[in-house]
């Protein structure tokens, strides 16, 4: 987990993981206005819980996560931000 620069975000985003594909870790960057509740988490393609990233509250700044992947089998992912104000999902493809 780290903050990437002191400029505070504007609006919330999730962005794409990069690499994507990728095999066996990625890097998940999300951005946050204002401090608020957040849980970042990953789904298998069908909706199954795989992994929670992060839950709890957090300042406004610009966060990256790293996800590994080394115990799941290929295929496509989901992961969602979630925060009291804002919801967003996003495929990634995970290649072994």
């Amino acid at each position: 987990t780290s903050i990437e620069d002191e400029t505070l975000p504007t609006e919330f985003g999730l962005q794409q993981n990069y690499p994507n594909p990728f095999n066996p870790t990625t890097q998940i960057q999300f951005s946050l206005p204002v401090a608020t509740e957040v849980r970042l988490e990953v789904y298998s393609i069908l909706g199954q819980p795989v992994q929670v990233l992060r839950n709890g509250r957090m300042s406004a700044g610009t966060y990256t996560y790293e996800f590994d992947a080394s115990r799941l089998s290929s295929g496509m992912y989901l992961y969602r931000l979630t925060t009291p104000e804002f919801v967003e999902t996003k495929i990634m493809h995970l290649l072994k």
